[in-house]
């Protein structure tokens, strides 16, 4: 599993409202901060930042939602702080029950919100899907 992740940003405080806006639906609080670097916490670890860069390369990064209405309101959020549309809020063709809305970032990164919606899924379906991508299990609601 990966702990933590790091995103190169080209304007720091621009980035910051961004992502401040954009992953509030998520959970996420912005609860670190060095230098130009940021990192943002979902209640469980500090497994997502931004730092300044100087060159970037636009990435894709996926953020696991709770629900629909928080891909939703991840969206919103995201278009609202500024993001570009690259595909609003539905179920894809990726797999049974993926429900995902994605937004370009200032940079050009393909930031996406995702959620598992494992009612979609056969019992077959889920277990073969599971042993191929190794896509975790439904994650609680509770803290």
């Amino acid at each position: 599993m990966i702990a933590h992740t790091t995103l190169p940003v080209s304007d720091y405080p621009r980035a910051k409202r961004f992502y401040l806006a954009a992953l509030k639906p998520l959970g996420y609080v912005n609860n670190m901060e060095y230098g130009q670097s940021a990192g943002f916490n979902d209640g469980k670890n500090t497994d997502f930042w931004i730092s300044h860069k100087q060159t970037i390369v636009p990435l894709h990064l996926a953020f696991e939602a709770r629900s629909s209405d928080e891909v939703q309101a991840f969206h919103a959020a995201a278009l609202a702080a500024g993001g570009r549309d690259n595909g609003g809020p539905g179920y894809r063709d990726y797999w049974p029950g993926y429900y995902a809305a994605f937004v370009h970032d200032a940079d050009g990164h393909n930031i996406e919100a995702v959620w598992y919606d494992y009612s979609k899924v056969t019992t077959t379906a889920t277990c073969a899907h599971r042993r191929e991508s190794r896509i975790p299990q439904p994650r609680s609601t509770t803290t």
